[in-house]
C-alpha cells in the first residue's frame, strides 16, 4: 500500500483549550506538517508548541498576509473552528481560491459526545443537501449511535477554566496584537463581571425555575430554547440578527395562533452570560401581546425534561432541535439548519405549528442521523482528557485519511 501523501495543515482559531495543539502534535507524529497563525493572546497560550506565527497587522491587510503565508509554506489544508468569524471567512475564501482543502470544526450537530468536523463549511454554510431521498440512499448500511456507548466525561469547571485562561491572555497581550478586535459583541471584562453576578444568583434562579416548572409541568406547553446573541447561528444563519427579535417573533405568533389552553416555556441558554435580562424581556413581550399568564420563563432547568413533556419545540436553529428529534418531538425551525429536512421538521409556518405540530418521520431521521455521524461528526469531547484523546484520534483519521486501529484511545499530551 502506498504511503499517504504528506500534508501541511494550517490551524487558525480553535476552541478554548489545548485541543488544536494536541491535534497538531498527532498529525506531526504521522509525518504531516502542522502550522498555526495566532491572531490574539488567547490563541498564543492555547498553542504552547512549535510552528506558530503571530499576526499583528490590521484586518484590512489580513487577506494579503494569509495568502502570502499559505503559498510560502505550501499549505494544503486549512483548519478552522467555526467559519463565520471575520478572519475565518476571509481565510476560507482565500484558501478556496488557492485550491486548499478546508475542514471546519464546530460544536456537535448532535450533542453530547460529538464534535462536528465537516469539509467546506458547517451549519448554514454546509454543503449537505436537504433532500430526504439522498439521506435514505446514503444511509444504507451505516451504523447508528450505539445506545450502550458510555457518556464522555465533561465538567463546567474545565470549560470555565479554558475560557477564563483564553480571555485573560487576550486582555493581557492586547499590546502584542494591537489591531485585533474580538468577533464577540461584548468585551471579556464585561462578560466576566456578568458571569460572576450570574453565578452568585444561580441558587435563586434555580429555585425560581423549580417553582415555575411545578406550576406548568402537567399542562400542555411548547418550548422555546434561547440561543446566544453572540452565536453566528443567530447573527448570520437566521433572519433575525439577534435573539431579542426571534423571541418577539415567537411570542407574537404564539399569542395570535396558539390554542388557548397551551403555554410557552422560554428557556435561557446555559452559557448565556446574563448581559440581557431575558426574564424581564420575556415578561414584557408576553404582557404586550396579552399572554402574560401563558408564557413561562425558566432560567436554569434541564432542557431534556422540558423537551420530554413538550408538545413541540420552536428553535431558530439550535442543536436542541436534534435533541428534540431524538425524542420524536415536532420541531419548528425558523432559520437555516443542517437538519431542516422535509419530513424531519415542521413543513408549515410557525402560525400553523401551534395548532398542528407535525411529528418527525423517525425512519428518515434515523437515516439522516447515520449519515451525519458518518460524514460530519467525530466522537469525543473538549472538556476531559478522555474526550480530548478520542477527538484527537478520530479527527486524525478524518484529516489524514489513515485508520486509527486502537480500540482504546491513545492520550496525546502536550509536550512540556
Amino acid at each position: 500500500m502506498a504511503e499517504p501523501a504528506r500534508k501541511t495543515f494550517l490551524f487558525l482559531q480553535g476552541p478554548h483549550g489545548p485541543y488544536f495543539a494536541m491535534l497538531a502534535q498527532a498529525l506531526r507524529a504521522r509525518g504531516h506538517g502542522a502550522l498555526r497563525i495566532n491572531i490574539n493572546g488567547g490563541d498564543k497560550v492555547d498553542w504552547p508548541a512549535e510552528g506558530a506565527t503571530d499576526y499583528r497587522g490590521t484586518f484590512r491587510n489580513w487577506p494579503i498576509f494569509f495568502d502570502d503565508f499559505i503559498v510560502r509554506e505550501n499549505v494544503t489544508d486549512l483548519i478552522l473552528y467555526g467559519d463565520c468569524r471575520p478572519y475565518h471567512t476571509t481565510a476560507h475564501s482565500m484558501a478556496r481560491l488557492r485550491g486548499l482543502r478546508v475542514h471546519v470544526f464546530e460544536e456537535g450537530y448532535i450533542r453530547p459526545d460529538f464534535l462536528t468536523l465537516q469539509k467546506d463549511g458547517v451549519n448554514g454554510n454546509s454543503t449537505l443537501p436537504l433532500d430526504p431521498d439522498w439521506y435514505r440512499e446514503q444511509a444504507r448500511g451505516l451504523p447508528d449511535i450505539d445506545p450502550a456507548a458510555p457518556a464522555i466525561p465533561s465538567t463546567f469547571r474545565t470549560r470555565a477554566r479554558n475560557t477564563m485562561r483564553n480571555g485573560l491572555a487576550s486582555t493581557i497581550m492586547r499590546l502584542r496584537f494591537p489591531f485585533y478586535r474580538t468577533h464577540r459583541p461584548h468585551s471579556f471584562l464585561l462578560e466576566s463581571v456578568s458571569w460572576f453576578i450570574k453565578l452568585v444568583m444561580r441558587s435563586r434562579d434555580k429555585q425560581a425555575s423549580a417553582t415555575a416548572w411545578e406550576g406548568v409541568k402537567d399542562k400542555r406547553f411548547f418550548t422555546l430554547p434561547l440561543q446566544l446573541n453572540s452565536d453566528y447561528q443567530i447573527r448570520v444563519h437566521s433572519p433575525f440578527g439577534n435573539m431579542r427579535a426571534a423571541l418577539r417573533f415567537v411570542i407574537k405568533s404564539f399569542a395570535q395562533y396558539a390554542p388557548a389552553d397551551t403555554y410557552l416555556l422560554v428557556k435561557r441558554h446555559p452559557l448565556d452570560p446574563g448581559l440581557v435580562s431575558w426574564k424581564r424581556l420575556t415578561g414584557r413581550l408576553a404582557r404586550q401581546y396579552g399572554v402574560g399568564d401563558r408564557v413561562v420563563y425558566l432560567a436554569d432547568w434541564d432542557i431534556g425534561a422540558l423537551v420530554e413533556r413538550s408538545l413541540g419545540v420552536v428553535t431558530v436553529n439550535s442543536t436542541v432541535g436534534t435533541l428534540s428529534l431524538n425524542a420524536g418531538k415536532p420541531v419548528m425551525v425558523l432559520g437555516d439548519a443542517v437538519y431542516k429536512v422535509p419530513g424531519i421538521v415542521q413543513s408549515t409556518n410557525l402560525d400553523e405549528f401551534w395548532s398542528a405540530p407535525q411529528s418527525p418521520d423517525m425512519t428518515l431521521y434515523s437515516a439522516f442521523r447515520r449519515v451525519l455521524i458518518n460524514q460530519c461528526l467525530i466522537r469525543g469531547g473538549l472538556l476531559s482528557e478522555e474526550g480530548l484523546a478520542m477527538l484527537v484520534n478520530n479527527a486524525v483519521k478524518r484529516l489524514a485519511g489513515e485508520p486509527v486501529r486502537s480500540v482504546v484511545p491513545t492520550v496525546h499530551r502536550l509536550a512540556s
